[in-house]
């Protein structure tokens, strides 16, 4: 580690869904109390990291549309240097796949794996819950990586309790869209008062999406996707997002719906896993 143009290739940072989305209140700073349960799924943006001794944090990649500063991967990366007092740097490389304002999670993921990473690569020695905890820093979804297993959470995403459902094939509908959340969360006609549920309401019914009513509402282009995927599976969307999606027994089926979107729109075929790629690459 004392190299100090150590490369480290290839940290997956992948995509979730949000298998339901139950709005059950609303705090008094406003943040929305919720209920999900996130999955991940066979489906990543790439991370390569190059370990600097001049404590600069650079980026590169197919991803910098935002400034530097608010840029997720670098606020992670600073975060953990404030935190822990560390005098090394890193110069880090994204090839991303997850759309953008997806609802897949993409900024949060890469977050999560630039803290992880970064404490492997760095020698810090953080434990899981202590970079979970700078994580919730940077946004609620954070957590769920870092943590890296498939989770029933609550409060504003942040409570997590480590689930085993199913890992299906998913075909996913991207219809080229980003969805503003915070609009979604503005909106009036968003649903705040649903009854909360249990794990084991979950595995029997499945839930739904509360911010659905609203997506449609704003973003017809989600709502056509959504009728067109419901025509042949039981369609849903993930968190606020844009990317719609269906589960299928196996590949063959998913695949062959997948040929099927309109050439308008991104079809992506993917495994739900449990455990995050992060997890085994680490």
């Amino acid at each position: 580690m004392e190299n100090e143009n150590l490369i480290s290739r290839g940290w997956p940072a992948p995509a979730k869904l949000n298998l339901f989305l139950h709005i059950v209140g609303r705090r008094e700073d406003g943040y929305h109390l919720l209920q999900t349960v996130f999955q991940f799924i066979d489906y990543c943006d790439t991370l390569d990291f190059e370990i600097t001794g001049n404590k600069r944090i650079t980026l590169s990649g197919n991803s910098t549309e935002h400034p530097l500063q608010d840029d997720l991967i670098y606020r992670a990366a600073t975060l953990l240097q404030a935190e822990t007092g560390c005098n090394k740097g890193s110069h880090i490389h994204v090839e991303k796949k997850i759309p953008l304002g997806a609802g897949l999670g993409g900024g949060s993921s890469n977050a999560a794996t630039t803290l992880v990473a970064l404490n492997h690569l760095w020698q810090l020695g953080l434990e899981r819950e202590q970079l979970a905890a700078l994580g919730l820093q940077l946004g609620a979804d954070v957590p769920v990586f870092v943590h890296g297993h498939a989770a029933f959470a609550e409060g504003v995403g942040e409570q997590l309790t480590s689930i085993d459902p199913d890992e299906p094939w998913y075909l996913l509908i991207f219809p080229g869209c980003r969805v503003a959340t915070a609009a979604i969360f503005g909106a009036t006609d968003l649903t705040r008062n649903t009854p909360p549920i249990t794990i084991r309401d979950f595995l029997k019914d499945g839930g739904h999406n509360d911010c659905e009513a609203p997506v449609r509402l704003l973003y017809p282009e989600v709502a056509a996707a959504l009728d067109w995927l419901q025509t042949c599976a039981n369609a849903r969307m993930t968190g606020t997002g844009s990317c719609v999606f269906a589960s299928f027994k196996d590949r063959s089926e998913a695949e062959s719906v997948c040929r099927k979107i309109p050439a308008k729109w991104q079809g992506i075929v993917t495994r739900g896993t449990n455990q995050s790629p992060l997890m085994a690459r680490l």
